[in-house]
């Protein structure tokens, strides 16, 4: 089991094979036996299956054979452990909690695939490694561009995400992004949030408010969590609120 830690409060240090450690903050949790001492603690951990983290990395780097390896147990910079406890915090509060929300496959997903992600960028491995060495060509783009917007469209209601678009669109995840902010000014996954908010538009619509139907089951089927931050992204997108939308 991959096991992250965070040191809210308190002090904690692990000892294991002659080395020591004083953890503060987001920390990977040593695979090999270890001891430890504590004081005042107040410590949060997240517990994730190492083939599924695994399996999530092959995707994103389109690699079936890639083997993930974390090479050091601190987040590679201050604003990536920012990154990762803002993740864990906004999932804990605003999504797990949340039974309907839960019972949606596409947030569910989502959920997971945020919090993969996150520990796969923000500590140090052969990720992060494999990661910074594939790019793709701009001549590649226009081509794939249109290929990545294409599946969108047709698995629209599907769980997809950055992965699984790179890898229809025959490119590197990151050659990807760099080619939608090049050909279009955005990025794949904000291009996909797009044509959600366009589908649950649509829903709201044709919705009858009578047979039960409300902003809630519209946005948990389209893999949408937060009703504060859906309601913005909305009102950006269509200018209106979602709850006037259903009641027109």
């Amino acid at each position: 089991m991959l096991r992250v830690g965070h040191v809210l409060s308190g002090h904690l240090t692990a000892t294991g094979r002659g080395d020591r450690f004083a953890h503060r903050g987001p920390f990977l949790f040593p695979r090999r036996p270890f001891s430890s001492r504590w004081a005042e603690l107040d410590l949060m951990t997240v517990s994730l299956q190492p083939a599924a983290v695994q399996a999530h990395a092959r995707r994103l780097l389109a690699d079936e054979d890639f083997r993930l390896e974390f090479t050091g147990d601190r987040p590679v910079d201050p604003a990536l452990a920012r990154y990762w406890t803002a993740t864990v915090r906004h999932l804990g509060r605003d999504v797990l909690p949340h039974e309907e929300l839960m019972r949606a496959p596409l947030v569910r997903a989502e959920a997971v695939r945020c919090l993969v992600t996150a520990l796969l960028q923000t500590f140090p491995g052969s990720f992060l490694e494999r990661s910074r060495e594939r790019t793709g060509g701009p001549a590649a783009a226009p081509s794939a561009v249109r290929r990545a917007l294409a599946y969108i469209e047709a698995h629209l209601d599907e769980d997809i995400g950055l992965a699984e678009i790179a890898a229809a669109a025959r490119m590197s995840p990151r050659g990807l992004q760099a080619a939608f902010r090049r050909e279009l000014g955005t990025t794949p996954t904000h291009r996909l949030r797009d044509a959600r908010l366009d589908a649950a538009h649509r829903a709201l619509l044709d919705a009858d408010p009578g047979t039960g139907t409300t902003v809630e089951t519209v946005m948990a089927r389209w893999g949408f969590v937060h009703r504060g931050r859906f309601a913005a992204a909305y009102r950006e997108r269509h200018g209106c609120n979602p709850a006037a939308t259903l009641r027109a």
